[in-house]
């Protein structure tokens, strides 16, 4: 159903690779993604689901959510809050998580003409929100399912594979990211996951302290050096933002600008953004002071 992501190589701009039916141009401009939180218990307290019964209102919360944003979108049925964090976090079984975004993911592709990715540490639930009709999977355990590797192969779609460690323990936080991450990429590749459909992510926030996401962001650069992969970068809302600036969730959003701007000052290929509207025009701000300004940039 979906195409292989595409390698087509364009100077020194990177290479071209095809999610769905768009093409990502990398080195050319930053893209955003959207996310929309499928959860009742998303850090960020935007998720969509209001009852333990399945309701259309979830259906028509995404859709209202995802059409204010027009950016590409990351659905998630599980939050990642880290139990360090936030009391009361618990992992999601995974036909609940599949009975929330299946609905979800199904009306997006209808409405929209953006690539859905599905957020999951599941292989099965990656699986079955592909054939709803995700474009991505975006897998915030590193694989640490044993079968997600195995799955995206043969379903044939990109992935991104987000950093993690059981504990927050680092000796050099970015060289240890850059280790791990080179790991799991081998792993995928083994598993039949070509290079030219990975991306990376340097998993700011999870099992990392405050001053651990720190160190990775002002790294960033040299991460995206030695692992020569296109770079996803999520810092919205998080909570190393809030130890820094000491604000709750609601009041992070110059906090999250400021860290969405360096960013793209280090290279940053997409951005994974709550508050879709402001974060855009940041970072068209960012690409046209740090990639150069072009009149016909799109919008």
């Amino acid at each position: 159903m979906f195409s292989r992501a595409e390698r087509v190589f364009t100077g020194n701009r990177g290479f071209v690779m095809k999610i769905g039916n768009k093409e990502f141009s990398w080195g050319s401009r930053t893209f955003v993604m959207g996310v929309v939180n499928v959860t009742p218990d998303s850090f960020s307290g935007d998720g969509v689901i209001d009852s333990p019964t399945i309701s259309a209102r979830w259906v028509e919360a995404a859709i209202k959510q995802a059409l204010q944003m027009q950016a590409d979108i990351d659905v998630g049925g599980e939050s990642t809050r880290p139990p360090s964090v936030y009391s009361g976090a618990a992992p999601v079984e995974a036909e609940e998580e599949c009975r929330r975004v299946v609905p979800v993911i199904e009306a997006l592709v209808r409405e929209l003409d953006v690539p859905v990715s599905i957020d999951t540490r599941k292989a099965v639930v990656a699986d079955t929100a592909v054939s709803a009709g995700a474009a991505l999977v975006n897998d915030v355990s590193m694989l640490g399912d044993p079968e997600m590797a195995v799955t995206v192969a043969r379903l044939n779609i990109p992935i991104v594979i987000s950093h993690i460690r059981p504990r927050a323990v680092y000796d050099d936080p970015v060289r240890d990211v850059a280790a791990d991450l080179q790991m799991a990429v081998g792993r995928a590749q083994q598993a039949g996951v070509p290079r030219d459909s990975i991306i990376v992510d340097p998993g700011i926030g999870f099992a990392k302290t405050a001053a651990h996401s720190l160190a990775v962001l002002r790294g960033l650069a040299s991460l995206k050096q030695q692992l020569d992969l296109p770079l996803l970068v999520g810092t919205s809302r998080k909570s190393f933002i809030g130890a820094v600036l000491d604000a709750g969730v609601e009041d992070r959003v110059e906090g999250t600008a400021a860290t969405m701007a360096l960013s793209v000052a280090s290279g940053a290929d997409i951005v994974r953004v709550h508050d879709v509207k402001v974060m855009t025009r940041i970072v068209r701000m960012a690409d046209a002071v740090v990639r150069g300004w072009d009149a016909d940039y799109p919008s």
